[in-house]
């Protein structure tokens, strides 16, 4: 049985016990004094430590405030105690856009009142940082890569620049108002905004008002702007197409970063950095921009600086297109040629072998009309509907009915207005779609099944979605509501819709043969995360084929030869197959006449195109001309 301890025992080992406890706690308050350290640190901040100075605080906050946006780990080994001092080694890991800065530094800890707290030193938060220094953080980029056209040819590169603005230093502070609103007069910039920027500024600021493109000095610039004191020109390079209009929707803009990009970089692109605002150049703008080079430096009030740690940048790659900067300019040239105020309007050509987009030109008014402007595209469908009918068993030579006009659950369908009369009554499925007759095509719509149409243009390539690496869509084909939808769908009516780069790929998937994926991006080495996936563009279910091809070819080489496109059939060089197309839309005029959008699609050789003109007359009349004068050059 055990002995009881006597009175004189016990009380000796309690009194050994005790020191030790003690000992134990102080350990544990010294580590929980290390933990909240490191948690709070790694948060950039000292809030919520117990400081031996709490003025300590304030002082780390300015200290680190330049790698605030720097993601931090830190890290702490156990406590080094001796009685009620302790010393603590903290491990930091910085991630600098990439960069992993890694270092340690220690510092001390005392036992407090009620608690130990931390002796904070600078030199806690980077090697040998004093009181007296601050942390300087700078990048810098190297050049801005361009973007290449086929054959590598350069399209947008580092081009000159004039930044015209206000130079602070060549006026008094009591000038700076009257001369700030002169020159915001003498670019058409707002004078009372450039006006508060210039007297927000510092006295040795350089204010800028515009950035204009050299050799468009006389479009922006009042020619006395140099007469107003202060106001100087600095000449600079941007990364710029060869002119202002040049596949400017596709190409987008740069620019210093807005605060909704710098928020959305997760630290990657800081105010100030020169950045893709739209297009391709904020599409692939990682890929362009490249990396920085990176100091982070200690500097004295003396200004005397010591290097904390350096990493190297990267230039940017240049993003390869197979945009052909000739075909681009030409079709450009040709669409500017229907006027300032003339309608909305583009041209898409493709090559059918490749399936490289060589050309997306966009009319006046600055909207993306080529790419992601979807209309009826009328009778130029009717090659989608040709495909099905054919593939419900009909020929070319088979004999369809062409009347004036067909009724179809009480609405009246008619052929356009000059419809020949000698293609109309019984005519051959060749005629009916060299001529464009609507009631033919909708009187064999039973010959067609559900989803069969959808199914033709999947396989010329129309399907809802193009991933070029930049927004874009195709087409649409929803399955009819009623009856007489069913019909006006056949014409490219009813709630059919296609963009001018859809039916340019409906174009090429004939030329080719075979279905053709539009593609854009000519890169092996572009950015994963924005170059298009190889077979973004899945294969339809029934691909196009070669036979199919044939007869469509044959069908829109009689549209030239016999039909509504023979003003095409004196073009040089290898034949030419082509499709009109017109398509009323919106609300009749007093006469009940629709307005109406103008369509072409066509082939030359490996060259396939789309023509859509937002309001004109008809296809041939007001698109078949800017078909025609593509052709001609190419």
């Amino acid at each position: 049985m055990p002995f009881p301890l006597r009175r004189g025992a016990s009380a000796a080992i309690l009194a050994l016990l005790l020191p030790l406890a003690a000992c134990s706690q102080a350990d544990d308050q010294a580590e929980a004094a290390a933990a909240d350290l490191t948690a709070a640190l790694s948060e950039h901040t000292l809030g919520g430590v117990s400081l031996a100075d709490p003025a300590a605080a304030a002082a780390f906050e300015e200290q680190v405030a330049p790698l605030a946006d720097y993601d931090v780990e830190v890290s702490a080994d156990e406590v080094e105690r001796e009685g009620d001092e302790g010393t603590v080694a903290l491990h930091w890991t910085w991630d600098v856009e990439g960069h992993e800065w890694a270092y340690d530094t220690t510092t001390a800890l005392a036992e407090g009142e009620d608690e130990w707290v931390v002796q904070w030193d600078p030199a806690a938060l980077a090697p040998d940082l004093a009181a007296g220094e601050r942390i300087e953080v700078s990048r810098e980029f190297g050049e801005r890569a361009g973007i290449l056209g086929e054959g590598s040819e350069p399209i947008v590169a580092e081009r000159p620049v004039g930044r015209y603005g206000l130079d602070r230093t060549r006026i008094t502070a009591d000038e700076v108002g009257a001369s700030a609103e002169r020159i915001a007069g003498a670019v058409g910039i707002d004078p009372a905004a450039f006006r508060a920027s210039a007297e927000s500024a510092g006295p040795q600021a350089f204010v800028e008002a515009i950035v204009v493109r050299e050799g468009e000095e006389d479009q922006h610039v009042a020619p006395d702007f140099l007469e107003i004191p202060g106001a100087i020109v600095v000449p600079d390079t941007l990364p710029l197409a060869p002119t202002r209009d040049f596949a400017r929707e596709l190409l987008g803009a740069v620019g210093d970063a807005t605060a909704e990009i710098v928020e959305a970089s997760d630290g990657s692109v800081r105010a100030g950095d020169v950045v893709g605002l739209s297009g391709l150049q904020q599409t692939f703008d990682a890929q362009l921009r490249g990396t920085p080079s990176i100091a982070i430096e200690a500097v004295g009030d003396d200004d005397e600086r010591r290097t904390l740690a350096e990493f190297d940048g990267a230039d940017g790659r240049p993003l390869s297109l197979t945009l052909d900067p000739a075909i681009q300019s030409a079709a450009e040239e040709i669409v500017a040629g229907l006027g300032e105020d003339a309608p909305a309007s583009a041209i898409v050509t493709i090559r059918p072998s490749t399936g490289e987009v060589l050309a997306l030109a966009n009319g006046a008014g600055g909207l993306d009309i080529a790419s992601t402007g979807q209309y009826p595209p009328g009778s130029t469908f009717k090659l989608v509907t040709s495909l099905a009918l054919i593939r419900a068993g009909a020929s070319l030579d088979d004999v369809l009915s062409c009347p004036e006009s067909l009724e179809v659950d009480g609405f009246t369908f008619r052929n356009y207005d000059d419809y020949p009369a000698s293609a109309l009554g019984d005519v051959t499925f060749r005629t009916a779609i060299a001529n464009s007759c609507n009631t033919a095509v909708i009187g064999a719509r039973d010959r067609i099944g559900d989803g069969e149409l959808a199914a033709a243009a999947a396989s010329l390539g129309l399907a809802p979605d193009a991933d070029l690496g930049y927004p874009a869509s195709l087409g649409q084909v929803p399955e009819p509501e009623g009856e007489t939808e069913r019909a006006a769908d056949l014409i490219g009516q009813g709630r059919i819709l296609a963009t001018p780069l859809g039916m340019a790929t409906v174009a090429a998937s004939i030329g080719a043969g075979h279905t053709v994926a539009p593609q854009l991006i000519a890169d092996d080495d572009t950015d994963a995360s924005a170059k298009p996936e190889a077979d973004a563009t899945a294969q339809p279910a029934q691909p196009l084929a070669p036979e199919e091809a044939s007869a469509l070819r044959e069908l829109m080489r009689a549209v030239v030869t016999e039909g509504s496109a023979t003003f095409l059939a004196g073009i040089p060089g290898e034949p030419v197959g082509a499709k009109t197309g017109t398509a009323e839309y919106g609300e009749p005029d007093g006469d009940g006449e629709y307005p109406k959008h103008s369509w072409m699609v066509g082939t030359h050789g490996d060259l396939a195109a789309a023509v859509f003109v937002e309001d004109g007359t008809s296809g041939a009349e007001t698109a078949g001309p800017l078909l025609q004068a593509l052709f001609e050059r190419f």
